[in-house]
Formats: C-alpha cells, structure tokens, sequence
C-alpha cells in the first residue's frame, strides 16, 4: 500500500496547491508543502492542524535548483524517500509573444518547468531504490492546445507534458509512474482578481459553462497518486470542463 509514503507538494500554500495537500493527508500520508512565502505556509500548517492533518511545510525558493534539490533529498533521507511527488508549482507572465521581454519567458520556464525537472530528479533515486514512486505533474489546457498572450506559459506547461512521457517510459519497470493534470479554467485566488468580462468570456469557451473548483484537480492527484492508478502511467488528464476535446 501507498498511503504510508511520503508525499511532497510544490506550490503547496494556496490555491490547486492547498488542495492536493488536503487530498493527500486524507489519504492518511505524511504531506510536506513546499512554497516561497513562509506567512502562507504557516497558515496553512495552522488551519490543516485544525483540520485534524498535521501537515509538514518547507519555504524553498524553486527556482533556486541547489536549494530545491537540498531539500528534497533532505526529506528523502529523513523519511526514507519519497513516495509521491506533484509538481504544482507555477507563475504567470502573460502577453503578446512579439513584446515579450527575455526575462517573462525565463522566469516562466524556470518556475513551471525547470523545477519540475529538478525536483523530479531529487526525488527519484529514492523512488527507483524503493521500487516505488507516483510523480504527478500539473500542467493545463494552456499547454494542450494553446492559448493566445501566453505562448511562455503554454510553452512550460506543454513541456511538462512531453516530459511526463518521456520519463514514464525511463521508468516505468521500476514501478514508478508519471503522470500529468492538465486543469481548464478553475476558481482560484489568482481567477478571482480577473475582471467578470474577462471570467465571462473563458467561461463561454468552457462546454460545461462553468470554471471548475480547485478539489476537482485535487482529487484527480490523489487518484494517481493511489494504488488503484499502479497501472496508469504517462497520461495526461484534462479536468477542463470539455475545453480540450
């Protein structure tokens, strides 16, 4: 069974983060949550123990590779390895691609999708020594089929994808799955702020007419992250509403 293992969370503090947090400590796993903002992890950790989960919480800069790497494989050898791993990190930096600076599109790649790549590669020694392990990458519909004024960040997020693929194939004998989240249009601090013509537009190109809810992503990682997906692996699941079919 997987519940016992080691679970971390990038991105963890708020939003499709925070949920996959609460997901996977209902699932009965030690939980770690990773974030930049310290303020925001201590509420977390504050309101999860209210909760009844006693959540564990890192700030880590995950741009930051030597940091991010540090960490990982410092939980890796006080927990012996890590079980489960999702990959929710990520920013924005929208706008046209033909006055996009050097600096939008770095920062973008590097948070989204460079960190993916580092963590990942933190936490699968362990994986592949215990002969287990559930990686789980959260991307978007952004990524599958594209999306005008954001061609850096669909840029990430399908990179994700292809990376996901790639490396479910390196190791799927070791009993190590990865798989990919690809989320529409979900209600979330970051959507809040939207103006309503902006939130009533995205939401008439949804077919089921409505944004989803940060649970729903959640609870598709907890699914790959459990014993009944041990044979599901390189898939990428869109939880959008229909947008992407």
């Amino acid at each position: 069974m997987s519940e016992n293992k080691l679970a971390i969370v990038t991105g963890g503090s708020r939003g499709i983060g925070r949920e996959i947090v609460y997901a996977l400590a209902g699932q009965g796993r030690t939980v770690v949550a990773l974030a930049t903002n310290q303020e925001r992890l201590d509420a977390l950790q504050s309101e999860a123990k209210e909760k009844g989960y006693d959540i564990l919480v890192k700030a880590v800069d995950v741009t930051d590779s030597e940091q991010l790497t540090e960490v990982i494989q410092g939980l890796a050898d006080e927990h012996g390895g890590v079980g489960i791993l999702v990959n929710n990190a990520g920013i924005t930096r929208d706008g046209l691609m033909m006055s996009m600076s050097d600096e939008a599109f770095d920062q973008v790649i590097e948070t989204n999708l460079k960190s993916a790549f580092v963590a990942i590669r933190a936490a699968l020694r362990s994986m592949i020594r215990n002969k287990f392990g559930r990686i789980i990458n959260i991307s978007s519909v952004a990524g599958v089929m594209g999306n005008a004024g954001q061609t850096n960040y669909a840029a990430s997020k399908s990179g994700l994808i292809g990376m996901t693929k790639s490396l479910a194939r390196e190791v799927a004998r070791k009993n190590v799955t990865v798989n990919c989240i690809a989320p529409g249009f979900i209600a979330t601090d970051m959507t809040d702020v939207l103006p309503d013509k902006v939130k009533e537009g995205a939401t008439a190109m949804i077919p089921m007419q409505k944004m989803g809810q940060a649970e729903q992503i959640a609870h598709a990682a907890a699914y790959f992250a459990s014993d009944q997906a041990s044979y599901t692996t390189g898939q990428v699941l869109c939880v959008d509403g229909g947008m992407a079919m």
